[in-house]
């Protein structure tokens, strides 16, 4: 586990690239409902930026996406997951990879170490994270659980994605 706030600047050289060229980004998105919160993880640019191309799409041989969501796109898992835990994923979801569906990020710059901890630990529980449901173990649950072993302060997992993506930034920096 990362020690609390072990990514604030500690006076490493300011060129991300060679302090901090790795990054975890906490991200909500629109969606067809009230949105969804993820993780995009992996190497800065060379401009020491989340990757994406030109067309603000993420570069997937630079980064990964993980989050919870139902395990289908069809509409009937997710609306008895508001009563009853349904089965899920923890990859990419649609619209996970492109800017123009964001509504809010916190971005992290991390050291390789820190990268590899947090790495590590998303894919663990990518293997363990077998429902989801909207109210007891939803998306920004599962991503506050990230954000906790990293040792950060997190919202309570019922605000909507958006404003709780914006409480994690606002209680973190």
């Amino acid at each position: 586990m990362l020690k609390p706030l072990a990514y604030a600047s500690t006076g490493e050289s300011r060129n991300p690239q060679v302090a901090k060229p790795y990054f975890i980004s906490f991200r909500a998105r629109t969606a067809l409902s009230y949105g969804h919160s993820f993780v995009i993880f992996g190497k800065l640019d060379e401009h020491g930026r989340v990757p994406m191309d030109s067309h603000g799409v993420l570069r997937p041989d630079m980064a990964e996406i993980a989050g919870l969501h139902p395990a289908t796109s069809s509409n009937v898992p997710y609306t008895i997951g508001h009563l009853l835990p349904v089965p899920s994923e923890t990859g990419p979801s649609d619209g996970d990879s492109e800017q123009e569906y964001m509504t809010a990020q916190f971005t992290i710059p991390l050291t390789k170490a820190q990268y590899e901890d947090v790495a590590a630990y998303i894919h663990k529980r990518q293997k363990d994270s077998p429902v989801w449901h909207a109210v007891l173990y939803n998306c920004s649950g599962w991503i506050g659980e990230i954000a906790q072993h990293m040792g950060l302060k997190t919202p309570n997992s019922i605000l909507f994605p958006k404003e709780y993506v914006e409480e994690l930034k606002k209680m973190n920096t």
